[in-house]
């Protein structure tokens, strides 16, 4: 497949380079404004945008526009709707976009997750436009990034809060750089970079596993022959039939304005990783959504299917997004680069000092804006971050802060060439810490790095915990610094404040020991082992003030995404279960009963001929056995599964979907992959670990 990035770059969005192209000037430097700077949209101007932005998809092949929006279900949604208009008297027909059209839509609220925001006769809510990411078009029709509320004005989305995070960092983010006194920045803007981690099947062979398709994870399946031991996966070669969607979706993507950048292949086999350059925070969380999208689509024209859990296999590494996090001001400064002697650069160490201070103070916020029932697999093993917060600055950097903390000066960096000992190899300065992957928040060079979010969801949830909580920490530190003269001595009281109350959240070693748990215990940070658990964290009062003060979420809004996330936490275990048992009876069961009747006919016949098989009764049996040991195990998960719906309380019942009902889950599992071993594989009723992850 042959292309030109710069000519096919951007070609479906309705980008800066097309406004500045269509629009009048004036219309141009006041919407550019607004995206810019967060200024308020001038009125006048949106019937001349809404009439450039119409003209402009006709020409890319629209028929319709949409006012694309993200419900608090992880995915996106939106109505279409034709450009076309009828006239009265001669039949014909216009095409017309009003600027009323573009700026307001209409969805019914009820209809999406609303936590009690909305009673199911209260239908009434608004899609609002959101200027600041780009229209695009995608098969025929003109997205329109937009806003969700109700009719009341709540916040039934992803991008509503997440923008009015965006607000509260860089009002409180100006506010403390005016405290020491540059006066030149107007804004300072969240910018993320988001890796997502993904799994390819072949398409025939997922239509084949209910699991999958209804689930999107494996609820049965043995520990195939060859998994990850031999290391041969990671940035190896790429597959003909997997390179091909590779190209595929880049040229997709980049028609789109997503700057998709980097592709290769994860740890584990049918693993890959596609991740996008930087942008602002809300962008970032479209581009997600889109790529997301995307990826499913494509695959399947490619024969693949995309698997976006975070665990899809057993015994197999899950699948994140890792979500990179970074400050820059309009003034073009990026606030977490250190510059060549971070020890003499206070601002910076101020900066890293917010961090440490909201990343301790409201750990248990940010592991539930990376909670999910999927991300429950995922989370403490070999291959992702525990479910305990803590934060990785490298040696160097913690010695600055506990030196400054001490009243002692601190250590200068000495660079180092890194020399390989090959004269024909070019030398290079060597970074000055190691990367430590097991961290779950780690700093690496100029940002930070959350790695718990899950693959399958929403970046947004995460932007808006870390947003607000830098506000806080923002508005903390300018607090103080606007009292004093000596602007620099009480930045070295600020950073010995944070070192005494908040150091115990550094943590440079490897997270995935036992001994990091027992220490993390010994530390007091909260442990909290399940989703379940860390949705609770949303009725603690602290935290309710924290995004109220902030104004990202009202105490009803937060009320409301709690339960909207323990409903979604049991419907999803309450699907698996259902999937779980469907199998079993309907496949599983079935298939070895056959299984069984062919091998009592085998050794009927060979025990007619005077011969007495030892080896081939004894495996009847054990499959027998089986079969009665896993209808057992059926009967118990039905029974335990019935009884969930006696919790009136959402909390306890998620509890319970978190402790019997996966426990049920695992034995019937268990139970299963083993005989899974041991059945002819021409009698096994689905396709195996190594058909789905070693037959692309």
């Amino acid at each position: 497949m042959k292309m030109n990035i710069e000519e096919i770059f951007g070609i479906r969005a309705f980008d800066d380079a097309a406004m500045k192209k269509r629009l009048p000037k004036r219309v141009y430097e006041s919407l550019s404004r607004t995206r810019r700077l967060g200024e308020n949209l001038d009125p006048s101007i949106a019937d001349v945008v809404a009439c450039a932005m119409k003209d402009w998809a006709i020409e890319q092949g629209a028929t319709h526009y949409s006012h694309w929006f993200q419900p608090m279900n992880n995915f996106t949604a939106g109505k279409h709707d034709a450009f076309l208009s009828t006239t009265d008297g001669d039949g014909r027909i216009s095409l017309e976009f009003s600027s009323k059209a573009l700026i307001r839509g209409e969805a019914d609220s009820s209809s999406f997750p609303s936590g009690g925001l909305r009673a199911t006769f209260e239908a009434r809510g608004y899609t609002t436009w959101d200027p600041t990411s780009p229209a695009f078009v995608r098969d025929g029709t003109l997205f329109i990034p937009t806003a969700f509320c109700s009719y009341n004005g709540e916040a039934l989305d992803a991008k509503t809060p997440l923008l009015r995070s965006m607000q509260a960092v860089s009002r409180e983010g100006v506010r403390l750089l005016r405290a020491l006194g540059n006066d030149t920045v107007s804004k300072v803007t969240p910018m993320v970079g988001a890796e997502q981690e993904y799994f390819l099947v072949d398409y025939n062979l997922y239509n084949q596993r209910l699991d999958l398709k209804i689930c999107g994870r494996t609820l049965f399946g043995a520990k195939p022959s060859k998994g990850q031991e031999l290391d041969d996966h990671y940035c190896g070669r790429i597959r003909i039939r997997v390179g091909e969607f590779m190209q595929d979706l880049d040229k997709n993507l980049w028609e789109m304005g997503i700057a998709s950048k980097t592709k290769h292949n994860e740890a584990a086999p049918a693993q890959h990783e596609l991740a996008p350059e930087y942008s602002t925070a809300n962008i970032a969380c479209d581009h997600n959504q889109l790529i997301m999208e995307t990826m499913r689509t494509i695959s399947k024209k490619h024969g693949l299917a995309c698997l976006l859990h975070e665990k899809p296999f057993a015994n197999i590494n899950g699948s994140g997004k890792h979500n990179n996090y970074s400050l820059c001001t309009d003034t073009g400064e990026n606030l977490l680069k250190p510059g060549k002697n971070p020890e003499n650069n206070l601002q910076f160490l101020l900066v890293l000092c917010a961090f440490l201070r909201g990343v301790d103070l409201y750990a248990d916020l940010l592991r539930m804006s990376a909670a999910c029932a999927g991300n429950d697999h995922r989370l403490g093993g070999c291959e992702a971050p525990p479910p305990i917060i803590s934060m990785f600055l490298g040696n160097h950097l913690t010695s600055i802060l506990q030196n400054i903390a001490k009243g002692d000066s601190p250590d200068s960096i000495v660079h180092q060439e890194m020399d390989i000992g090959v004269d024909a190899i070019p030398s290079f300065t060597k970074d000055e810490t190691d990367r430590n992957r097991t961290s779950p928040f780690a700093f690496t060079g100029n940002k930070f790095e959350f790695r718990m979010v899950g693959s399958s969801q929403s970046l947004a949830y995460s932007e808006v915990v870390l947003n607000t909580i830098l506000a806080d920490s923002f508005h903390a530190f300018a607090e103080r610094l606007e009292q004093v003269e000596d602007t620099d001595e009480e930045i070295r009281n600020i950073i010995r404040d944070t070192m005494h109350e908040h150091g115990r959240i550094i943590y440079n070693g490897n997270n995935y020991s036992q001994t990091w748990v027992e220490e993390a215990i010994r530390r007091g940070l909260p442990i909290l082992r399940t989703s379940a658990e860390a949705f609770r964290t949303l009725t603690d009062p602290k935290n309710i003030q924290l995004f109220d003060q902030y104004r990202v979420f009202s105490p009803k809004e937060t009320a409301a995404r709690y339960e909207i996330q323990l409903e979604n936490y049991i419907h999803v275990i309450q699907i698996e279960a259902s999937t779980m048992l469907e199998i079993a009876k309907r496949q599983i069961i079935p298939s070895c009963i056959k299984y069984s009747g062919k091998i009592a006919q085998s050794l009927h016949e060979i025990s007619a001929c005077g011969m007495t098989p030892k080896r081939i009764q004894n495996h009847l049996e054990t499959v027998t056995e089986s079969v009665e040991s896993i209808m057992a195990l059926t009967d118990e998960l039905e029974s335990a599964l019935n009884r969930s719906g006696s919790f009136e309380d959402l909390y306890q019942r998620a509890q319970y979907m978190a402790g019997e009902i996966s426990e049920a889950m695992s034995r019937l599992r268990a139970r299963c992959d083993a005989l899974e071993t041991i059945v002819d594989q021409k009698d096994w009723p689905m396709p195996t670990y190594t058909d789905l992850l070693h037959r692309i």
